[in-house]
Formats: structure tokens, C-alpha cells, sequence
């Protein structure tokens, strides 16, 4: 069927033809093109491989429905006749002819879409050219029925809000998430100006300044909109200009989703984050005060921010004055887009008792209030306010559990339905500065108390610190500063963590979670930086100091115990030197009973298996060679047995020359030694191997295993050595001084250990020296290993 389509193609006017090529896959992506076939694309610099075929040749848009249909093979070719380019300014024209078939790969994913474009101006210009425009007309009406049809079904679906307007603004069309999101009704909208939904007409001057050719957009402009009942949202839109035919009937098209809860949320985190920031560096509250009410305003979207106490500014007799408070505003902070200059000045000189006006009530109450219209509020202030355009206003105050310190309160100039979230935000950050304050007024008071020990404190030998509870240093003595080598500047800007080294912030940090927690720290071990950079390591004490139950500083006392540890750690590595040695001599258990009990060990072991190696015709080959290459050689071969050793967890008894002995089941005794034993035959088998080749030798082994009882132990008082006894060795040394070069020779008894996993041939009876005759096996390999090959 292919050759035919082809036939029909190549054979329509009987004449030789030449035609370029394009091959894509069914993405539409270009996997390969023939070498003139750029100078049929609209956009040739488009026609690249990797690129979407419908850059460069945009009358594919539309046609995917075709192309989709000819890759599953229900359509076999599709044909664009007289497609017209123009170039040089329209004096070059060229009409070509396209033919679209389908090429089969072995599976659906690898099906491709050829492309064959015919240079055909020749035959076009002798056609009538009323028939050509009608053929082009048609196809294009059937492209933009089927592209609007595709468009509408996605519009409709769309989860974004659209909106597409006339470049004068006019509301042309919208689509259902638009109409849920604002509260209209479709006829309600249409022939509109946009500006009944859009507050910030900039964006739709941008989006025309920045209108070409080809299109700009864009992209999360945050603009605030207004529902039907003029509720505030904050839309991001992405906007783009459709170029017409005819200039100045451009459509602006507005894709808008709607970010309001994530902004209120954004700004809130910001707010909480910020003011505990602004907390943890303040050196003071009055430094302090100021900078929470501006970000509280930034944050948040507030007009102006104000400070109430009792008296000239919070301190100690705050408290004192509790009974019968007047409010007096002691800090105030505006945005500089509002004039409420009357306003300011009025708030200057007004007092509330409590119970008056919106910072009375709050004191008295204890509990955040919301005032939707500040205007019509009982308050003093309130025709200063209506003056001012100051409309909304929310307080809360600055309190723990049993005190109240101030009240803040800030005002909007929009009118805002109660916001329940923000009022217990604003009680949680009203509790936070209150308990600010409570660890400034205590820290002013650990200092006039501590002052009295200070001059003890600079004569003493140790190292003696405190650090209020966000880590801030407070005081050092002269031995400290010593030590260390930072001045009294370096300090004032230090936090103790900065000379924490990093492998010790974990541990301290964890420390001082405990002090604060209410514990005692009698011995703790740290470090510190100094300021070259060395590390100084510590030994002291560390205790916390609370205020009405809460913690305001740390307090440590130290000495200087770097020589000591060096010394400690100098010995340590000479006992874990002395332990390594040990292990590579013995068994770490048998290594463990001599510590605890010196003297000599024997213990059975009824269940063994027992590996011999010898390395075939190694001492003529020895003969030839030096003494080190020797050694080096022997070394290589036998350092990867050792580590087929610790693979399997076998044990290593001895080397006798060129021969290896290996031992499974002792000193821990296991079910599966003989498994082990023979997993590292094989592997032993493949390491000569290996060594051969890297080497440029030809080395060959003899194994022999034997699986039964031994006697294992440490004897004598010099050199010790771990060893085994009994008939298992000597039969598995007969197993491999009777073996086969380059074989794995087992007893009959390992045999009936291994022959359900390991693939064995019968070798018949042989004569063992001392025993008579035996059964014995050649081990050849792992069963499953076997199937997996016959698979």
C-alpha cells in the first residue's frame, strides 16, 4: 500500500521530479531533512533539527488531527498543493507542493511522518489563478474552523480566568472561570470596559506599548481587580496583543489566576519573619519598637502604625501603673503616599484611660479588636480620622499572662471586612513582643547584678562567659579575651555560635536547647575558634539564668584543656594502632577472650568447612624472579583472596609459601560455610584470572575443601597464632594436593552440602594418602548462574 501511495505521488504528471525532504517524529519534532529543503520553510532559520516543524512551516498548524491520524496509520497521505512563498519583498515567488505519508517503525513510538515538498511554480502559474485562490481559501477555512473549534473546547476548560478585549478596552469575550471568579454574568461583561473589573488600567498601556510585530507578553503581572460586589483580589495576568490585518483592531487577550490567599499568606510569613528578626537583633526595645510597627505597615498593606503605653515609653514602672492606666501614643509610623499630618498631631496629644477609644478598649479587654469603619467608631479621633481618608483600623495587645505592656493599632484608608486570621497572627506577634520585653527589662537587670562580680570574674585563671538566649555575647572576662585573642569591639557584634567550630555546632546547639530547658550542666567538653583561626578545646560548666520562668542568659565557666586532649588523643591512637595489629593476627573474638582472659584457648567445632590453595609451579617460576617482584606478585594474589575472605565472611587461618588456607564456620559458627567457602572458590578461581591479565602471567591454581569437625585454637606464649586441628584439615590438604590444576577438588561429605546449589562433576575414587580411597567432586559453578545461561 506504501508503494502505491508513493507511485501516485512520483507518477501524477508523468515527468521527472525532484523533491525535498523533511522526517518527523510524533511530536512534530524535525529528526532529518534533505539539504535544500530550507529554502521551501517561511521561517528557513526555524527548519533546524530538534526544532517543531511548525516553526518553520506554519501551515502545519492545524493539520495535528491529520498528522496524529496518518502516524496510527488510519489516513495514508495528505496533500497541500500550491503553497505560496514569498521573498525579497514579495518580487520572489516560488508555490510548492507538500505530501504528507506515514513511515512504520517497530513499535508506535518510533512511527515517523515523511514530508515531500515539490517545487511546482512552473505548473502553478499555467493554472487559472481564480481556481488556486479558491483551493487556498478552503483549506484555509477548514484549518481555522478546526483550530477554533480546538481553541474554543480549551478556553472553555481553561482553570485560569480569560478575558480578551478590543485594544480600547471593550470586553469581547470571557470564558466561565472568568465569570465564577468575579460574580458576573456573561451579558453583563460583554461591550464593557475592562476597568469594571481592573483597577490598574497601566496594564493594559504596557501591554499596547509593548505590542510588534510578532507579539510581546506578560507574564504575573500582579494587578488588584474588583468583583461584582467590589470585593479586592489580587490577579496575576499574562497579556498578549493578537495582531488583524488591520491596524488598530488588535485583541488583547488577559490569562488571570487569582493569588489573593497566597499573597495575604506570603505577606503574613514575611511579617512573622521579619519582626522576629527585628526582635533577635535589637540591642533594645526602643531601638525596636519603631522597626515592628514600619514592617508591620509594609508587610501587610497598612496606612499607619501606633505605640500606646502607660507611660513616657515601656520599662519596669509600665508594670507599675497597671491599676489606673493612661494611654499615652509613644511611637508612630506612616507610609508616605498618605498626608495625615492633622491626624499625627491630634494622636500626640490624646490620652485614653482605660476603656477609651480603640487603644482603651484593647487594654481593658485584653483581646484584638477590628474596627470596619474608624469614622463612625466611638473614639476621640474619629473626625481626624474621616479628614484624614483613614477608614479601617485593627489593634491588638502587647501582652503575656499577667501583664499588659501597650497596645498597637494601625489604620487603612479602604474600608476591610474583620479579617479573623490576621487578629490571632497579631495576638501571637503580640505575646512574642511582650516576651521580648520581659528578656530585655531581666537582662538590664542580670547586668546590674552581674556587675557586682565582675571584677572577681576579670582576675579569675578559667575562661568565663554569658550570652543572652538568642546567643548574643554579653560578657567575657580578661582570661577569655586572652586566650582567644578577640578585643572588646570583636565581642560587641559576636554572636557565641560565630567561634563554634563546625564540627561542634550540633553538639551545642543540642546543649543549649538543655540549659534552657532548666538543666544543669555540671561537665560539657567544647571548642572554640580563636580569632587566628586555631582551635582551643574547652572542659566546663554551663547553667541558664530564668526570669519569671523564662530563660534570658546562658553562663559558662571553662578551662583550657587543648594540651590534655592532645595527649588523650595521642595515646588513643596508639591503643587502636596496637588493636589493629592485634585483628590482623587473630579473630576478633578470640582477640576479645585474650584481652579479658590471657592464656591459651581450644575450642570444637563440629561443623566446618576448610579451604587449601596452592599456586601451581609457583617455586620454578619463583626461581626466575627477584626477591621483590617475587613478594609483589605473591602480595597481589593473596591480598585479593583477602578480600574475597571478608566478602563472605570466612577466616583467614595462614599462608605457607604459595599455598593459602581459609576456613568457614568458626569462630562464629554459621549453617552456610560451605556455601561460603565454595561462593569464594569460584571467585578465587576468576581473581588469577584477572591477575593474569593485568599482569602478563600464567598462573594457575589447585583448590581442595573438606567440610567436618576441627579443633580450633591459640597456643603457646610468643607470636601468637590462631590455627586449627583434626582430620578436616589434613583431608582438605589431600583434597588439594590430589586436585586438578586449575580445578576445585571436594569431598564427598562437602559435596552433599553444596550439590542443591552448585553444579559438581563426579571425579570417581581416587587414593588419598593415610585414608584409602575417596569420592570426590569437581565444584564448577553456581546452578542458578547455570539455568540463567541455558536461559
Amino acid at each position: 500500500m506504501k508503494y502505491q501511495v508513493l507511485d501516485r505521488i512520483f507518477n501524477k504528471h508523468q515527468a521527472s521530479r525532484k523533491f525535498e525532504r523533511l522526517e518527523i517524529d510524533g511530536n512534530f519534532y524535525i529528526v532529518d531533512t534533505s539539504s535544500e529543503v530550507k529554502r521551501f520553510a517561511d521561517n528557513p532559520d526555524e527548519v533546524i533539527l530538534g526544532k517543531d516543524v511548525r516553526l518553520g512551516f506554519p501551515e502545519f498548524i492545524g493539520l495535528e488531527e491529520v498528522f496524529i491520524s496518518i502516524l496510527e496509520g488510519n489516513q495514508e497521505l495528505f496533500e497541500l498543493e500550491g503553497i505560496q512563498r514569498c521573498f525579497n519583498n514579495q518580487s520572489d515567488i516560488i508555490y510548492i507542493d507538500i505530501y504528507i505519508l506515514g513511515e512504520t517503525g517497530q513499535n508506535q513510538e518510533e512511527n515517523r511522518l515523511i514530508i515531500l515538498l515539490e517545487d511546482v511554480t512552473d505548473s502553478m502559474l499555467l493554472k487559472q489563478k481564480f481556481s488556486q485562490h479558491s483551493r487556498e481559501t478552503n483549506l484555509l477555512s477548514n484549518v481555522l474552523v478546526s483550530y477554533k473549534n480546538y481553541m474554543d473546547k480549551v478556553i472553555t476548560s481553561m482553570a485560569d480566568a480569560l478575558i480578551v478585549t478590543t485594544k480600547s478596552g471593550e470586553i469581547k469575550k470571557v470564558n466561565r472561570a472568568a465569570l465564577e471568579l468575579f460574580g458576573y454574568r456573561e451579558e453583563e461583561l460583554i461591550n464593557q470596559s475592562i476597568s469594571i473589573i481592573i483597577d490598574d488600567n497601566q496594564l493594559l498601556q504596557k501591554a499596547i506599548q509593548q505590542y510588534s510585530f510578532f507579539h510581546k507578553y506578560f507574564q504575573n503581572a500582579e494587578v488588584v481587580c474588583r468583583t461584582k460586589t467590589r470585593e479586592k483580589l489580587l490577579i496575576a495576568f499574562s497579556c498578549s496583543v493578537i495582531q488583524k490585518k488591520i491596524d488598530g483592531l488588535e485583541d488583547i487577550v488577559y490569562i488571570g489566576r487569582d493569588i489573593t490567599a497566597r499573597k495575604l499568606r506570603q505577606q503574613r510569613h514575611s511579617a512573622q519573619y521579619s519582626i522576629t528578626r527585628i526582635i533577635s537583633e535589637s540591642t533594645s526595645i526602643k531601638s525596636a519598637m519603631p522597626e515592628i510597627l514600619r514592617m508591620i505597615c509594609e508587610s501587610l498593606g497598612w496606612d499607619l502604625g501606633e505605640l500606646w503605653t502607660t507611660n513616657e515609653y515601656i520599662s519596669k514602672s509600665t508594670l507599675q501603673s497597671q491599676n489606673y492606666p493612661v494611654l499615652r501614643c509613644v511611637e508612630m509610623w506612616s507610609s508616605r503616599t498618605v498626608s495625615i499630618r492633622e491626624f499625627k498631631l491630634v494622636t500626640w496629644k490624646t490620652i485614653y484611660q482605660s476603656g477609651m477609644g480603640l487603644p482603651g478598649r484593647i487594654w481593658s479587654m485584653g483581646t484584638p479588636i477590628w474596627v470596619r469603619d474608624i469614622t463612625s467608631d466611638v473614639d476621640a479621633r474619629s473626625q481626624f480620622a474621616k479628614t484624614s481618608g483613614l477608614q479601617a483600623a485593627f489593634g491588638f495587645p502587647i501582652l503575656d499572662d499577667r501583664h499588659t505592656f501597650g497596645v498597637m493599632t494601625f489604620f487603612s484608608r479602604e474600608i476591610q471586612p474583620p479579617d479573623v486570621d490576621l487578629l490571632q497572627m497579631m495576638v501571637s506577634i503580640g505575646n512574642q513582643i511582650a516576651e521580648f520585653i520581659k528578656r530585655k527589662h531581666a537582662e538590664e537587670a542580670l547586668l546590674e547584678s552581674e556587675e557586682r562580680y565582675r571584677d572577681l570574674f576579670e582576675n579569675a585563671n578559667d575562661l568565663i562567659q554569658s550570652a543572652n538566649s538568642y546567643g548574643q555575647i554579653i560578657y567575657v572576662n580578661r582570661a577569655w579575651c586572652e586566650t582567644l585573642g578577640y578585643s572588646q569591639d570583636d565581642i560587641a557584634t559576636m554572636n557565641i555560635f560565630d567561634i563554634i567550630p563546625p564540627d561542634y555546632q550540633k553538639h551545642c546547639r543540642q546543649m543549649f536547647s538543655r540549659v534552657f530547658a532548666g538543666e544543669k550542666i555540671e561537665v560539657v567538653q567544647t571548642a572554640f575558634l580563636t580569632k587566628n583561626g586555631d582551635t582551643i578545646i574547652l572542659e566546663g560548666n554551663v547553667n541558664c539564668k530564668f526570669a519569671d520562668g523564662k530563660p534570658i542568659a546562658t553562663r559558662g565557666i571553662f578551662r583550657n584543656i587543648t594540651q590534655r586532649v592532645a595527649a588523650e588523643n595521642a595515646l588513643r591512637q596508639q591503643q587502636e594502632q596496637s588493636e589493629r595489629l592485634l585483628l590482623n593476627i587473630l579473630p576478633e573474638a578470640i582477640a576479645n577472650r585474650l584481652k579479658i582472659q590471657p592464656g591459651n584457648i581450644a575450642e570444637d567445632y563440629a561443623n566446618v568447612s576448610v579451604l587449601f590453595a596452592d599456586i601451581v609451579g609457583f617455586t620454578q617460576i619463583s626461581a626466575k624472579l627477584g626477591a621483590i617482584q617475587l613478594v609483589k606478585l605473591l602480595n597481589q594474589i593473596f591480598s585479593a583472596f583477602d578480600r574475597l575472605c571478608d566478602r563472605y565472611g570466612l577466616e583467614k587461618i595462614k599462608t605457607i609459601g604459595d599455598a593459602y588456607m581459609v576456613v568457614g564456620g568458626l569462630p562464629n559458627r554459621t549453617n552456610d560455610h560451605a556455601q561460603a567457602i565454595a561462593n569464594m572458590a569460584l571467585d578465587m578461581q576468576n581473581a588469577i584470572v584477572i591477575f593474569n591479565a593485568e599482569n602478563q602471567q600464567d598462573f594457575s591454581i589447585r583448590i581442595g575443601i573438606h567440610s567436618g569437625s576441627v579443633v580450633a585454637g591459640v597456643i603457646g606464649i610468643k607470636k601468637f597464632t590462631y590455627d586449627l586441628w583434626g582430620d578436616t584439615v589434613n583431608i582438605a590438604s589431600r583434597m588439594e594436593s590430589h586436585g586438578l590444576v586449575g580445578k576445585i577438588q571436594v569431598s564427598e561429605d562437602t559435596y552433599n552440602l553444596l550439590h542443591n546449589e552448585f553444579t559438581c562433576e563426579k571425579r570417581g575414587e581416587i587414593e588419598i594418602k593415610g585414608k584409602g580411597t575417596m569420592t570426590t567432586y569437581l565444584l564448577q559453578g553456581r546452578k542458578n548462574l547455570a539455568l540463567l545461561s541455558q536461559g
